[in-house]
Formats: structure tokens, sequence, C-alpha cells
């Protein structure tokens, strides 16, 4: 704990606390601000931001992880939770609803480019999302971010499969060829949101913890429009009969993003952000990169994917136990869901390779504190923003999964 604190206290010093990248015109804010300069006071908050691991305490997490991952899944129940994992997630929707989670307020702290710059509606938008924000995530991810293990079920789209529900009543929208409309505004009456002219993708919206918080905002914003999917149906339900749930700024649909020709509701090129927040880390490792990009393709020139998800040796992983590994930092957990842990350099490559330009990427590294047990956690997450070039000068990279091959 003496080197977290000394390195700590240097990285306030020398103000090298990371910012987050700004695109657009959105107010610069620091990516969490609580810094431990007393180890005496570490019990005094729930998290602290940006903890120095020492070497120890990083082969300490290196051998934990050698541990946990020495007996492999057998091959046979890996493909079964591959071809499953639409059923594990609607089992636990069916279970615990939309109970589980906490909404994502601090969502607008990290990623202000959800919010339209619009000089109309700047200013109302602006007051509303920070005064959320405030009351939501007072200590950032210290309450709404950090649930009992398994952390962050609302995932989705985990497993290659057929759509279906609310994805095939609008699959025919999705033939419209984006080129068809790159010469002038898009036709009305084509597609849910073909007025608006900001358009958001939340990816794996589970229940709605982040669309709610989101729609909070685009109240104010009325050209807006909010476009969330789940491969569970029973969680894209919920959402639906929310009391908050707005059909004339948000369409939730089925949608299983490793089924690369499986269809949108809307045109590809037209979405100026697509949100993927702890969805990735729950697909297998050889489908990441397919997912990645055909989402890129739904992004307009100029448009944001927003990153955040599992790092490497973060205490989800450390807390495995031996027989959950299916493959090198993969793991399933008790109820059939997966997690990988990532680290920046992956993410780096991947999201290169879908000709994205990176705009931001970063290891997050907290300390979690249980006070009334007195246990400290090291918490690590990797955070990206990737934006789509106006010109292309590339085809992103497919990669076909060995997978495939079990049906």
């Amino acid at each position: 704990m003496n080197v977290i604190w000394r390195n700590s206290v240097s990285c306030l010093r020398i103000r090298k606390v990371p910012h987050r990248y700004q695109s657009g015109n959105h107010p610069a804010a620091p990516l969490g601000s609580r810094i431990l300069t007393d180890p005496a006071k570490v019990f005094e908050h729930n998290m602290w931001d940006h903890m120095q691991w020492s070497k120890e305490e990083e082969a300490a997490a290196r051998k934990r992880v050698e541990e946990n991952s020495a007996v492999r899944v057998l091959l046979e129940e890996q493909v079964k939770y591959e071809n499953e994992a639409s059923q594990y997630w609607d089992t636990f929707y069916k279970i615990h609803k939309n109970k589980f989670f906490k909404d994502r307020n601090w969502l607008l702290r990290e990623f202000p480019e959800i919010i339209p710059v619009d000089q109309k509606t700047e200013e109302k938008t602006q007051e509303s999302s920070w005064d959320n924000v405030k009351t939501g995530a007072a200590n950032c991810f210290s309450r709404t971010h950090c649930p009992i293990m398994p952390e962050e079920k609302n995932l989705g789209m985990k497993r290659c499969g057929s759509s279906d529900g609310p994805s095939k009543a609008r699959s025919h929208f999705s033939n419209l060829d984006s080129e068809e409309h790159s010469e002038g505004p898009l036709k009305t009456e084509l597609f849910p949101g073909s007025s608006a002219t900001f358009r958001i993708l939340e990816v794996g919206c589970g229940a709605g913890n982040s669309v709610f918080p989101i729609l909070n905002t685009l109240q104010n914003a009325p050209e807006s429009f909010l476009y969330c999917c789940d491969f569970a149906s029973g969680a894209v339900e919920l959402v639906k009969l929310h009391s908050s749930y707005r059909a004339a700024q948000c369409c939730a649909f089925v949608h299983d993003v490793c089924d690369e020709d499986s269809p949108y509701p809307f045109p590809d090129g037209i979405l100026d952000v697509i949100l993927l927040v702890f969805v990735l880390s729950s697909i297998h490792p050889d489908r990441m990169q397919g997912v990645i990009n055909r989402l890129s393709k739904l992004l307009r020139p100029g448009g944001m994917l927003l990153f955040r998800d599992y790092g490497r040796y973060d205490k989800t992983q450390l807390r495995f136990k031996r027989g959950h590994c299916l493959s090198e930092n993969f793991y399933v957990r008790g109820d059939g869901t997966r997690a990988y842990f990532f680290t920046k350099g992956e993410v780096h490559t991947m999201f290169c390779k879908a000709g994205l330009d990176e705009k931001q990427n970063l290891v997050d590294r907290r300390l979690q504190v249980n006070r009334k047990k007195q246990v400290k956690m090291h918490r690590v997450w990797v955070q990206g923003k990737f934006q789509k070039p106006l010109h292309l000068t590339q085809k992103p990279s497919k990669l076909v999964s060995p997978l495939l091959s079990h049906g």
C-alpha cells in the first residue's frame, strides 16, 4: 500500500491525472478525481481513482490467473455455452427483471459525446444531464458501477444465432443501402428515427440501465433518437414496458450482433454514436473482430464508438475458481454467462483493424473498498473512444470463428 500511496501522490503532484478525450464542444472533466494521498484514510470512501499497482501486486495477480486458468472447460461444454448464450440471459432476466442493476448515470460523465451538440438545446441538455450525474454518481463508479458479483450482466449479444421479435418485423428497413442516401437527406417514413438529426445505438441494452438515463437527457433534444438492442428478448420486453420508454424517440429491438448477416432496422452509415459498454467481454474472442467490423459500418463518417469493459487482472478475473476458464483470459460464470478481460493493446488492435481512429484508450485502475468488511479490491477497466474517419482508406478485416463449425 505504501507503494500505491507514493505513486498516487507523485501522479497528483505532477498533474498527470488522465483526462477524457473530448470530441465536439463538450466541457472537459477529469476521469475520476478521488486520489488516495493518505493510506490511513483508505476506508473513508468506497472507491479511489488512479491507483498504481506495485510490481508485487501485479505479480500476485498474474500468479492467481495462472492458477485459475490451469484447468479448462471441456470443448463440448464451451460449445454449449456459446450456442445457448441467449437462454442463459433470458433466464437471468426472468429471475431478476430490472431490479439487479442501478441506472448508469455515470455514462454522461465518462461519455459526454452522448449529448447532441445543438445551439438551441445544448444549454438545457447539459444542465439536465449534469444534475443527473451529480445526484447519481457522486462517487463516479462507487455506487452505480460496481454491483456484487456477477457484475454487469446486462451485456447482451453474445453468440451467433437467428434474431427474432421486433428485428424480424423491421428487417426490410435494413436493406436500404446507405450510399443511396449519401447525396441528400434521408427519406422520412423509411425506418424508425429517419427524421432525427442525431442517432445513438446502445448495444446490449439489457433491462435499460443505460437507456433511461440517456432518454432522460434526450428529452431536451427532440431531434435525437436512441436505438437499443439485446439478443435476450426478455430484456428488450422489459425496456419496452418501462414507464419512461418513448417510442417516438427510442426503438428497442431484439438483435444478435454476432450474426453479421442479421439486419438492423436502419441503414448503414447513419449513427452518430455507438455505445459498447460491458458487452464485448461476453462475446467469444474469435467473434469480437467481426462484431466491431459490423458496428463500424453503422457509423457515419466522424461518428464515435464509445467502449468500456473489463481490464486484465480486474478483481472479477482474480475471483474465478479453477475449472471456469474457457480459454486465455476468458471465463464462464456459474450462471453460464461469460467474461473476457482486455488489455489496452488488444483494444487498440481490434478497433484500428475495423478502420476506426483511436481518440482515447486508457486503463482505469481503481481501488474499491468494502468499509464494513475492511476489504480492498482492485478494479481494472479499459475505456476507449474510436472515431470513424471522414475518408476511409481501407476496409476492415474479417475474421471467421472456428466455433462456427460446431453449429
